[in-house]
């Protein structure tokens, strides 16, 4: 962990309360650790520029790529390998792909809502 990222959440966390409780900025780093998932084994996955069929492709996932989730919106719904789903990964800075092609292991959100 770089002490840029510290200080990014002793900034949120509060000045004070990481004066008063160094442990504090070990459980927000905790707390905010990156997973990576799957993409579906097989396929070449659009990364669109917004949550939808509609958005351009930046680019294409190659086959047995991970992703990271930063967050998760709604968009158009999408019919893929894990079942139709209409929530949109954002998997970097203007980067969405359909949840339908990704193995979070669930339905629903596993990550915030983008805001």
């Amino acid at each position: 962990m770089s002490v840029h990222r510290v200080e990014k959440v002793a900034d949120r966390v509060g000045a004070e309360a990481v004066a008063d409780r160094p442990e504090a900025v070990v459980s927000a780093v905790e707390t905010t650790a990156l997973r990576y998932y799957s993409v579906a084994p097989g396929y070449r996955v659009n990364v669109r520029s917004g949550p939808g069929t509609d958005y351009r492709v930046v680019r294409v996932l190659p086959e047995g790529a991970r992703v990271p989730i930063y967050c998760q919106t709604p968009g158009t719904r999408v019919t893929g390998p894990y079942g139709t789903s209409s929530i949109w990964d954002s998997i970097d800075s203007g980067e969405y792909i359909s949840d339908a092609y990704v193995n979070t292991g669930s339905d629903g959100y596993v990550s915030p809502r983008c805001g």
